[in-house]
C-alpha cells in the first residue's frame, strides 16, 4: 500500500507524518487490496474568528473503487483519528458486501 501525504496551510512535521502513516496502515487488516491512499492534512481556512479548524481528507483506492472521507476538527490529530474510524467502518461494510456477493454468486 502506498500512502501519499500532502499538507496544506501548515508545516508537515515528522511527528505528523509518522502519526498519519501509523493510523492509516492499521486499515490494512480491515480490507485487503488497498492499493493507494492519498492523505491531505492541513487547515481548512484561515479566516475563523476563534481557533483553527484542521482538515484531514483521504482518498482510498481499493480494487478500482475510490472511497473518499473528509473530517474537520479543532485538533489535527482528532481529525486524523475520525477519518481513520470512518474509513474502518466503510471498509468493513465494503468487505461484507463483497463477501455477500461471492456467497450469493452474483
Amino acid at each position: 500500500m502506498t500512502i501519499n501525504l500532502v499538507h496544506k496551510g501548515l508545516p508537515l512535521t515528522p511527528a505528523i507524518t509518522a502519526y498519519v502513516e501509523e493510523k492509516m496502515e492499521t486499515l490494512n487488516k480491515f480490507m485487503e487490496g488497498i492499493e493507494q491512499m492519498d492523505v491531505e492534512v492541513g487547515m481548512s481556512t484561515h479566516h475563523h474568528h476563534k481557533g483553527n479548524v484542521f482538515l484531514c481528507r483521504v482518498n482510498v483506492v481499493v480494487g478500482g473503487e475510490v472511497i473518499r472521507v473528509e473530517r474537520e476538527e479543532v485538533d489535527l490529530y482528532k481529525a486524523i483519528d475520525k477519518v481513520r474510524d470512518h474509513l474502518r467502518e466503510t471498509l468493513a461494510q465494503a468487505k461484507k458486501r463483497e463477501a455477500d456477493k461471492r456467497q450469493n454468486g452474483s
